[in-house]
């Protein structure tokens, strides 16, 4: 009996230790609020007639309302594998989010990826955040958030390049990529690097479809640089040619922000032009913000972001939003935030994202919500 209960007491010691070693994670986010706006349309087309005010439930206006698994072995030596599985949805109607394929939604739109991580850094691959995405918030003091930020205005960037919002694959730059490898270095003295490569695995076109950038960051002493450079071949927002391997998806980014006793400025510059049509598509986006922690849970951001046409100089838009957020918790934060935009020429730079305004004029927005974590 005693030996019984011996073997019994290791089996469980042992089954213990080794679940101790890998975990899965069930997360997710649900952001919600009310949104007052000015003006409104049905799309992005310039020509698109304004339908007046509206008043509106709206998902996402920090980030989108997300869901996901994500999980860890430990392999020893320091190493570990791990993977996470993450999709968009709205809240206000469940609905899951876009894909790269136009008008199809996708159960894990954000990302879908597995990988390795130890002392050389991590390499991940499949669907995942570009790398670009991550150093655009960390340079902008309104952190790319949906409504009012860097992110609303590279938006208006692919917008102006032809996006009509109907899926994830924009003409300049990324925010999502599929197919992707991508490897992230350690720190060392502040330093780290991102490198990305997406094969595009197009049948007798080796640079078909596919995508590379690299990231260079920096972080030290309340200091963030970074500086991004990405680019895409048969980047296309309808995907109704076939790939051949054009190069027509170039974005570069320079930004910086500083944060010292609880103020934080930021600025940045960026390009996003087509390489194979710079005479058409070649745009400038300016940056600026300014920020202040009042405590561990009250913050308040404002930013001011230009955006213009270099071969069309009555294209441009200019937009300024400020937010302040209040954490209720560790996992509830409750925000209001206002905004507005002026659309010249073509442009139809939105305030939050998902939410159309009407071409040719000025568009201001309120919206108050929760985002809560879980």
């Amino acid at each position: 009996m005693k030996l019984k209960w011996f073997v019994m007491a290791t089996m469980a010691t042992l089954g213990s230790t080794a679940y101790a070693e890998s975990s899965v994670t069930l997360y997710g986010v649900l952001d919600s609020g009310l949104l007052y706006q000015s003006t409104s349309a049905a799309s992005f087309n310039p020509a698109a007639k304004n339908l007046g005010r509206v008043y509106a439930l709206k998902d996402g206006g920090i980030y989108s309302s997300v869901w996901g698994l994500k999980g860890t072995e430990d392999i020893g030596g320091g190493y570990s594998v791990h993977f996470r599985l993450q999709g968009a949805f709205t809240s206000n109607t469940g609905a899951l989010r876009l894909s790269d394929t136009p008008g199809v939604s996708a159960l894990f739109n954000q990302e879908a990826s597995v990988g390795v991580s130890g002392p050389f850094g991590s390499l991940n691959a499949g669907r995942q955040f570009a790398p670009m995405a991550y150093a655009l918030a960390e340079t902008d003091v309104r952190g790319g958030q949906y409504f009012g930020s860097i992110l609303t205005t590279w938006l208006g960037m692919n917008q102006s390049a032809g996006w009509v919002g109907t899926s994830t694959n924009g003409p300049l730059g990324a925010l999502y990529d599929s197919n992707a490898i991508v490897y992230n270095s350690p720190r060392f003295a502040g330093v780290s690097v991102a490198l990305e490569y997406a094969p595009g695995g197009v049948a007798g076109s080796f640079q078909g479809g596919t995508r590379e950038s690299a990231v260079l960051k920096y972080a030290n002493y309340g200091l963030s640089l970074a500086a991004i450079y990405y680019n895409g071949h048969d980047t296309n927002p309808g995907a109704t040619t076939v790939a051949t391997g054009r190069d027509n998806n170039r974005f570069v980014y320079a930004g910086a922000e500083y944060t010292t006793h609880g103020f934080s400025v930021s600025a940045s510059y960026a390009n996003g032009r087509d390489p194979s049509r710079p005479n058409v598509v070649d745009l400038d986006m300016y940056s600026g913000g300014l920020g202040y922690r009042f405590s561990p849970a009250l913050k308040l951001t404002g930013g001011i972001y230009y955006l213009k046409d270099t071969n069309n100089s009555a294209n441009k838009s200019l937009e300024f939003a400020a937010g302040v957020e209040y954490s209720l918790s560790k996992a509830t934060i409750l925000y209001a935030q206002a905004g507005h935009v002026n659309n010249e020429g073509t442009m139809t730079t939105s305030i939050t994202y998902g939410a159309p305004v009407a071409p040719h004029s000025g568009s201001t927005a309120v919206n108050l919500g929760l985002r809560h974590n879980f």
